[in-house]
């Protein structure tokens, strides 16, 4: 499938604004976990694959999982292995899981390619009064229930932790493209309007410069495939 010109727009915006946000969380993982020379990683829902490329960069072997074409695209451009669905049960499975927000079905779908006693880490969102957009995104998303997801995928608990990722831009204009870029504001008929209510949400949030500043804390749950 050809990504349309809009999506790949909104690729290119998640790519070049939006998806750098998450590199606080990201190292804290890969910190965490001690990625490295010889460990696999497959990453669910990726995006451009910067995750990928940071895993690449300690000397891990990353493949990325990515549904949506313009992104998978963009990914590929970096010269990283990317597939539209989770890879089937290989011969050398992977170490580790990385997912950010999964749905149950997604999570069931890429456990097999992963190594029993492999790292599975989840992560989402965490506390509501510690996180600005959400409420910026008008109520959402909502913060998951990690400890419940893994349970229900049948992992075994290895430690959780918090991660600070402030949301910084350069301007309301470049707040507004990324945080469009996310999916997670609600679709409108109108773009223009869903633009110009979303540059009002965050006009509590400009600093005299211009720039705009939104606090956030992540949580990540790391558990173990039995």
């Amino acid at each position: 499938m050809t990504p349309t010109p809009t999506a790949t727009l909104v690729a290119r915006d998640w790519a070049e604004i939006q998806e750098r946000m998450l590199v606080p969380l990201y190292e804290a993982v890969y910190d965490r976990l001690e990625i490295g020379p010889g460990d696999r990683l497959l990453g669910l829902d990726c995006g451009a694959g910067l995750a990928l490329l940071l895993a690449g960069g300690r000397g891990a072997a990353a493949t990325g999982v990515e549904a949506d074409p313009a992104r998978r695209a963009l990914a590929r451009e970096r010269l990283l292995e990317v597939v539209a669905a989770p890879p089937v049960p290989a011969a050398r499975p992977y170490d580790v899981l990385l997912a950010f927000a999964p749905s149950p079905d997604a999570l069931a779908a890429a456990l097999p390619a992963v190594r029993r006693g492999g790292a599975v880490v989840l992560a989402g969102w965490g506390p509501p009064e510690r996180c600005t957009v959400p409420a910026v995104l008008g109520g959402g998303p909502a913060a998951l229930d990690l400890d419940a997801l893994a349970a229900r995928a049948g992992l075994v608990p290895d430690g959780s932790g918090r991660v600070f990722c402030p949301f910084g831009y350069a301007d309301v204009d470049s707040a507004v493209r990324g945080l469009l870029s996310t999916g997670l504001y609600p679709a409108a008929a109108d773009p223009a309007q869903a633009e110009k209510e979303l540059s009002e949400a965050l006009h509590p949030f400009e600093r005299t410069d211009g720039a705009v500043w939104l606090p956030n804390i992540f949580r990540y749950v790391v558990a173990r495939v039995a």
